[in-house]
């Protein structure tokens, strides 16, 4: 890894004393992430089956919410000896947590501070994270951060939600960031004048780094692409991604426009920093810190390449146990071995929100990729959401450049969307001037209101392109 003099010291020294003063035991546990990528995927199961059961021993001693689970189950932790043992245990919904929050809470919790998801998906959750999962989830991204030839201290920009405001705290952070080299670009709402400044950021900083949300990235990409703006020999290595489902024509527009790959990462706030790809490709789960099932509706394991329900345990919950938990995602798991040699397991493809699907009139369920990739290809068509209101009612808001033929691509649209979704489709084509994002800056380019109204099953079988 070539590394500045400074960001030597910004990751060396700084930031792990930075973590340090938190609480924090993050450096360490890089460096023993760094060495287990390497173990055979037969050593890290054995890894991750030690920690399982530590996990479920601690949670019957001190969490009144299993300790009362497991008596009346009959489960007990000191025969697990393998993964399978959790398939025994109920699934943890958010709606759970939400009922027995203070029973979730370990009696021996210490250090534990409240956090929040976002609530894009109209359920936002409470919860709470102890130091030693804070600790875990943030020397995870820093080793996938690695992985690219970057690392802490590397100029960096951010393209995120919440600008920083002016109280104490974030001030403080506001020079940590500085220290770190890290800008903060408000994604919240990208107007043509913030994307001519997050444009001119870039010229002004010369990042090696970008991260955010793809949506906002791919904004710039196509803004800058629109003005003329060279960008692809600014000295940008990487563009990390995350929070958002990340789609083909996304991570085109990125590549081109910055002249970097892109390293998209999945995770959460709820369920933690699962997954990150590397530079051959493969989306790695952090396999030391948690373990990932795809299940379907019925609760049975999904074999690879299958998409199902991802369900999450979090080998370093110990303070409020995140065991067998649903967090709304659709993904699929894969058997390759990956080319990088990293023993890590990896998922095949997220294919995002649970209500980030279409229903079809004969009930299969559509991904939105298959039209994504419609969409994606067709000259013009610079953004576009797609709404589900009812069974055979779908409405399409698009962002149309000149050069979108209406003529002939609205035909070809709409007999794409009717052969996946039915004959009998009603398909309404609004133009518009903007995609508007969600109040938390993510942008939803697939919205199932008829999911999100609880008047679907859970998905089966998934149809995609």
């Amino acid at each position: 890894m070539t590394r500045s003099l400074y960001t030597r010291f910004a990751s060396g020294l700084l930031f792990p004393l930075h973590e340090r003063l938190k609480g924090h035991d993050t450096l360490a546990a890089r460096v023993e992430l760094e060495r287990s990528q390497w173990l055979s995927p037969e050593a890290l199961r054995a890894m991750q089956v030690a920690r399982l059961r530590a996990l479920l021993k601690h949670a019957a001693a001190r969490v009144p919410y299993y300790r009362n689970l497991f008596a009346r189950i009959g489960f007990d932790p000191e025969a697990v000896r393998d993964l399978a043992a959790l398939h025994h245990l109920p699934v943890l919904t958010k709606e759970l947590i939400r009922t027995h929050f203070e029973e979730l809470r370990a009696d021996d919790a210490q250090h534990v501070a409240m956090f929040s998801t976002t609530g894009s998906s109209g359920d936002p959750l409470r919860f709470l994270i102890g130091r030693r999962r804070v600790s875990r989830d943030v020397a995870a991204k820093w080793r996938a951060t690695r992985w690219w030839d970057v690392d802490i201290g590397d100029r960096e920009i951010v393209a995120w939600s919440s600008p920083i405001e002016l109280g104490r705290q974030d001030r403080i952070k506001g020079l940590r960031d500085r220290l770190l080299r890290t800008r903060l670009v408000p994604a919240i709402a990208l107007t043509p004048a913030r994307l001519d400044a997050f444009v001119g950021e870039i010229l002004d900083f010369r990042p090696r780094m970008l991260f955010g949300y793809p949506s906002a990235l791919a904004l710039v990409a196509q803004h800058a692409r629109a003005q003329g703006v060279s960008l692809d020999r600014r000295g940008i290595q990487v563009a990390f991604v995350t929070a958002e489902r990340l789609y083909p024509h996304q991570r085109d527009a990125i590549e081109q426009v910055f002249g970097c790959r892109v390293a998209n990462g999945y995770g959460g706030r709820d369920a933690g920093f699962l997954a990150h790809e590397c530079p051959a490709g493969q989306l790695h789960i952090t396999a030391e810190d948690v373990i990932i099932e795809v299940v379907g509706p019925d609760g049975r394991p999904r074999p690879p390449g299958e998409v199902g329900q991802v369900v999450v345990t979090h080998l370093h919950s110990h303070e409020f146990p995140f065991i067998r938990y649903v967090n709304g995602d659709l993904a699929a798991l894969s058997l390759d071995r990956c080319a990088c040699g990293r023993g890590l397991p990896s998922i095949a493809e997220v294919h995002g929100r649970v209500n980030e699907f279409l229903v079809a009139s004969s009930g299969a369920r559509v991904l939105g990729v298959a039209f994504a990739m419609l969409l994606r290809d067709m000259p013009g068509v610079l953004q576009f959401k797609i709404i589900q209101h009812a069974l055979a009612e779908v409405e399409l808001q698009l962002v149309r450049g000149p050069d979108f033929d209406a003529e002939r691509s609205k035909p070809l649209i709409e007999r794409q969307f009717r052969n996946f979704l039915g004959d009998d489709l009603k398909l309404r084509v609004v133009e518009v001037g903007e995609i508007v994002p969600e109040p938390t800056g993510k942008y939803r380019y697939v919205v199932n209101r008829i999911a999100e109204h609880g008047r679907v099953a859970e998905p089966g079988a998934c149809a995609h392109a």
